[in-house]
């Protein structure tokens, strides 16, 4: 296998270095044959732009080596696929004097990428004449990376008529992008040039790429030429979340606000100063739509290979927290502004009355005719749309305040009614509400031996504070000692119960029919913030519990073959403890449903 493998010009010390790099970095290391011709896939959540900074110690015509460089590009085309990478930005100082001998070279070593990548170049104050802004007409500069360099691209938007600022609109993620592409000196004329693309592609996020902006470690701030930028164009237009430039040394960034109230993210990328001119280093921005982050990397392709002397090692990757960290942005709030999210529409109760719904609530107009805002008085009725009878009547505890209860528009994205209900529950003093069945509602004493399936979804607030230990989202009341168990946690529990602990993990604990015991499920920690789709399901053994659509690590794993039921109310928003409520729920609950039959992932009420 080790032969197989040197064959294929990978040694012993490469695979050891792919083992132990970087997520990123590692993809670069396998195979080509694997990834040659592949394509990045645009519709993943998860994607990758790739950027190079100057470049110009390692493309001068007085002395230099760009075999880094051509190994940086040849390496992120090969690898296209494994790394997701959408895009390549470079940001200035391709070379060092900006002559036509130089800008050849630069034109050939960027033959590289082929059509593989597509990529978006700009200028540096290296490249060009000194102190001229992007009205400084041609140059060997504009005549290699021009229009005609990019046309072909399936991202190239355009250029700027005087040659020196571009566009580029990325699919990736399932949406597009835009990302400018400016002239370290932008004019009067350039600015105005981006202020009209931005225009014209409103609701697209921005990326932009520019030379000189900020500078500073660990702690960026603006340039003088930054301030211009950000005071002209930047902080006004708030598609723009993302600023990305080199010029200066050591890395580093910082985050201001823009005039919107949202956070940009300014970053400096540049290693010119380090080995071999930075070895052709290279920055992975790696997005993460559903964990709402980008990670950042920092390595060179080129020495990953190496790392033969202290040099080449140290410097092969950088892990410092200026070059390897992570940026959390919540993506569909912060473009919420420019770009509302488009929501499915709301689905009517008949279309999710799968078999054997023995109860279904929602708190639209359709389920609770006194939705539309405000505070929910005692005593108002949520209606059971399954026609079975299991109507749910308002109730607030312990002498709670009238907003203890209130209607909301808030919702999961995929939940069939777009409403839920914001519980106010606590402690100190013992507050809240629920929603609480008749005393002769069917669902009261339904055993289940066939199995179920209850579902509901709930959210935690951001920031969530308090003592909510052990709060109750649903239960059905009673004491699991007045059915005769008496091996479970306490006689004064009620027999089935989903609660939220401490820790904020999701307790499911059921009192099956034919055994004393109390089989209980425990999720991770759920998130705060956002809305959580949970599914228990049981199949007439064992019970299984569904976050978001996954299954949980911690299933009960004894039997558990229906649910004790005492005849006494099912309620929504709190738990039982001797016959008695305490706190009451703290978050919203959305619609919930109860199928007397086990249900598969896709037949949830998600629609996944």
């Amino acid at each position: 296998m080790a032969e197989d493998f040197e064959a294929a010009g990978l040694g012993r010390r490469t695979l050891l270095q792919a083992a132990f790099a970087a997520p990123a970095a590692a993809a670069l290391l396998g195979t080509p044959e694997a990834a040659a011709g592949a394509s990045a896939d645009t519709g993943s959540p998860r994607f990758t732009i790739a950027v190079l900074p100057d470049t110009q110690y390692l493309l001068d015509e007085g002395g230099s080596d760009p075999e880094p460089v051509r190994e940086a590009l040849r390496a992120l085309a090969k690898r296209r696929a494994e790394a997701n990478i959408v895009f390549m930005a470079h940001l200035g100082d391709v070379t060092e004097h900006g002559t036509e001998r130089e800008m050849s070279l630069a034109g050939s070593v960027f033959g590289a990428l082929g059509n593989a990548l597509p990529y978006s170049v700009l200028a540096g104050n290296h490249d060009i004449p000194s102190r001229t802004d992007d009205q400084r007409g041609p140059t060997p500069y504009s005549r290699t990376f021009g229009p005609d360099r990019f046309a072909r691209m399936k991202t190239f938007g355009g250029f700027a008529p005087e040659g020196y600022n571009s566009f580029h609109v990325i699919t990736a993620g399932g949406r597009r992008w835009l990302l400018l592409a400016l002239d370290w000196r932008v004019s009067d004329k350039g600015i105005q040039w981006a202020q009209r693309v931005l225009d014209d592609h409103r609701t697209l996020p921005a990326i932009l790429t520019t030379h000189d902006l900020v500078g500073g470690s660990p702690q960026a701030a603006l340039s003088e030429h930054g301030k211009r930028l950000w005071d002209r164009l930047i902080r006004r237009n708030d598609q723009i979340f993302l600023t990305l430039n080199g010029h200066y040394w050591p890395a580093g960034r910082t985050t201001l606000t823009n005039d919107h109230g949202n956070d940009v993210h300014l970053h400096i990328t540049n290693y010119q100063e380090r080995y071999y001119g930075g070895a052709g280093m290279v920055r992975f921005y790696s997005f993460d739509l559903v964990r709402g982050v980008i990670d950042v990397e920092t390595f060179s392709p080129w020495l990953l290979t190496r790392r033969g002397t202290v040099p080449e090692a140290e410097t092969a990757q950088l892990s410092g927290e200026i070059d390897r960290f992570t940026v959390e942005i919540d993506f569909r709030r912060r473009f919420a502004g420019f770009a509302p999210p488009v929501l499915p529409a709301p689905r009517p109760a008949s279309a999710v009355l799968v078999r054997d719904t023995v109860a279904y609530w929602r708190f639209d107009a359709e389920g609770l005719p006194a939705a539309g805002g405000g505070a929910v008085p005692a005593g108002t009725v949520a209606r059971d749309l399954s026609g079975r009878g299991n109507d749910l009547t308002v109730q607030h505890l312990n002498n709670s305040a009238p907003d203890v209860l209130t209607w909301s528009r808030e919702h999961h994205d995929a939940a069939p009614a777009h409403a839920s209900l914001s519980f106010a529950g606590g402690k100190g003093p013992d507050r809240g509400a629920i929603l609480r069945t008749s005393a002769n509602a069917p669902i009261n004493a339904m055993k289940f031996e066939s199995g179920y399936t209850i579902e509901t979804f709930l959210r935690l607030p951001d920031p969530f504070v308090g003592d909510h230990a052990f709060m109750g989202v649903l239960s059905w009341e009673g004491r699991s000692g007045d059915a005769g168990k008496k091996s479970g946690w306490s006689p004064e529990e009620p027999t089935c119960s989903l609660n939220v602990s401490g820790e904020r993990f999701l307790q499911f604990v059921v009192y099956p029919v034919p055994v004393d015991a109390d089989p209980t499920s425990w999720s991770h920690a759920i998130p705060i913030g956002r809305w959580t789709h949970v599914a228990v399901v049981n199949d007439g053994r064992r019970t299984i519990m569904y976050v978001d659509g996954a299954k949980i690590a911690r299933n009960a794993a004894e039997e558990s073959r229906g649910i004790t039921t005492l005849g006494r109310p099912f309620v929504i928003g709190a738990t039982q403890f001797a016959l008695r409520y305490g706190q009451g729920f703290y978050g919203g609950i959305g619609d919930t449903r109860i199928v007397a039959r086990p249900l598969r992932p896709d037949q949830f009420l998600t629609g996944s």
